[in-house]
């Protein structure tokens, strides 16, 4: 699901219409290409690889962290040999949730592709801008290295699980008609360790759990959506939770689904109709006015799931990069009363309908 708000917003017009991959059903059986589809896809208008996690510090404090890397076809002629052409566009956003802090602190980047300077590699991952950088490693592992305002991070993420298609076999539909999907896999529960900096040069050895994503699209939402919803829950007994629902004009609900992976492995989809996202608590931002669903209920066939954000104020303005402005923050999921999780919720088109 993620991120289509943002990079189809930053292509100015072409002198021919631009022709993308376009996203298509997997054949019966069929799955993504590893490791291949964990580097770039060129050919698609909009890419993202997104990583947010929570963290402790030595003393037990707990903080969220969000970094996302974009990539986003220009619809310029790939085949203009200048260096300068801005076929590609390379954008990345970062984030530190610290409650002690009382709002997000975030920062970011963008530039066109090209001179070693800015990129997103075939093959496998290692995309960066601006020397902020995420690369996987030989061994899968994969090293986050962010010098952001006010804060930084150099964070290593190591896998304990598989991978986890969303969708059917990492095709993942977003609406009624069938061009209306990305690909899209995550990878929960990644053992996290490094250190972050603060402004003030003092530094926090951290540990912690990422949930992963990595998603490529040429198409857009349906016409009448404004926006959606997202969780991705790293669950305390091994499982991992992944919910969205697109949304229409005056709140409704346009297309839905949701992914559960237990502590055993067995895997579960929830179509449109089984998942549904109910406001419990709104926070009003006091430089935006737009008011977040930061509390809610989460309901996925028959199970409930309550979402509480780590604080409130978790608004990202990413105006100077994207012209986005969205709330992403750290949140828990509880079930029957009781703490079963940590996750990232994202909330867009609550300030106005996204432009896709």
């Amino acid at each position: 699901m993620r991120r289509l708000l943002c990079c189809l917003l930053l292509c100015g017009p072409a002198l021919a219409a631009p022709t993308f991959t376009p996203v298509t059903p997997l054949a019966p059986g069929a799955t993504l290409d590893f490791p291949r589809d964990f580097g770039a896809h060129p050919g698609f208008k909009t890419e993202w690889w997104y990583a947010t996690g929570w963290l402790t510090t030595a003393a037990g404090k707990q903080l969220g962290y969000q970094v996302t890397f974009f990539r986003s076809a220009t619809g310029q002629d790939a085949r203009n040999p200048s260096q300068f052409a801005p076929t590609q566009l390379i954008i990345a956003h970062a984030a530190l949730s610290d409650p002690a802090q009382g709002k997000l602190l975030h920062d970011q980047r963008s530039a066109r592709a090209g001179f070693g300077l800015a990129y997103a590699k075939t093959g496998d991952t290692d995309v960066k801008v601006d020397g902020w950088r995420m690369a996987r490693r030989a061994d899968g592992s994969y090293d986050v290295a962010i010098d952001g305002a006010g804060f930084t991070l150099r964070l290593a993420l190591v896998p304990t699980q598989p991978v986890l298609p969303q969708g059917v076999g990492g095709y993942s539909r977003k609406g009624p008609r069938p061009q209306q999907a990305s690909y899209y896999y995550s990878k929960p529960q990644l053992r996290t360790s490094g250190i972050v900096t603060r402004a003030d040069g003092s530094r926090q050895p951290v540990t912690g759990t990422t949930w992963l994503d990595h998603e490529w699209s040429s198409q857009v939402l349906d016409a009448d959506s404004v926006g959606w919803d997202w969780l991705g829950a790293n669950l305390d007994d091994g499982g991992a939770l992944m919910a969205f629902q697109v949304r229409g004009r005056g709140g409704a609900k346009l297309w839905g689904h949701a992914t559960w992976r237990d502590r055993s492995g067995k895997i579960v989809h929830y179509g449109p109709d089984q998942v549904s996202f109910t406001p419990r608590r709104r926070w009003r931002s006091p430089r935006t006015n737009a008011a977040y669903p930061v509390a809610q209920r989460l309901v996925t066939g028959t199970t409930s799931w309550d979402i509480a954000p780590l604080q409130d104020d978790q608004e990202l303005d990413s105006r100077r990069s994207t012209g986005a402005v969205y709330w992403e923050g750290a949140v828990t999921v509880g079930r029957a009363g009781r703490t079963v999780g940590r996750a990232y919720l994202e909330l867009t088109g609550y300030l106005a309908p996204m432009k896709l």
